[in-house]
C-alpha cells in the first residue's frame, strides 16, 4: 500500500484517511515548517515550498515483520539545488518525524486498568 499526503489539500480528505495516510500528513507538514523555518534563516523566501510525503507499508525482507518506507519530494520552484542541499540537511536534522524515521523513537506501551 501506497498514500500520498500533500500539503495543504490532505486536510480536506482528513475523514476518510487510514493511518498510513495520517502519519504521511504529518510527516509533510512537520518537514515543511523545519524546511521554511531553516529558508527563512538563510534569508530564502520560502513561500513556493511544498512537500509530499509518499508512505509504503510493507514486509522487511529480513524478518518478515511489518514496515513504513517513507518518500519526501520537496518542490521548491527556481531554487538552485546547491543552495537548497544544505537547507534540506538542516531541516532533516530539525524535523521531529525525520529523526524518528532516522532513529527511532522512545515508546512506552502501558496497559490501562
Amino acid at each position: 500500500m501506497s498514500t500520498c499526503a500533500c500539503l495543504p489539500s490532505w486536510a480536506e480528505t482528513a475523514a476518510d484517511s487510514n493511518p498510513e495516510q495520517l502519519f504521511a500528513a504529518g510527516f509533510a507538514a512537520c518537514f515543511h515548517g523545519a524546511v521554511t523555518l531553516v529558508a527563512r534563516q538563510a534569508a530564502l523566501d520560502p513561500t513556493p515550498i511544498a512537500v509530499e510525503a509518499t508512505v509504503a507499508f510493507g514486509r522487511d525482507p529480513e524478518d518478515g515483520g511489518y514496515v513504513l518506507h517513507v518518500d519526501l519530494v520537496v518542490t521548491w520552484p527556481d531554487i538552485d539545488p546547491e543552495v537548497a542541499a544544505p537547507v534540506l540537511a538542516k531541516a532533516d536534522s530539525l524535523c521531529p518525524y525525520a529523526r524518528m524515521a532516522r532513529q527511532g523513537t522512545p515508546t512506552t506501551i502501558t496497559l490501562a486498568s
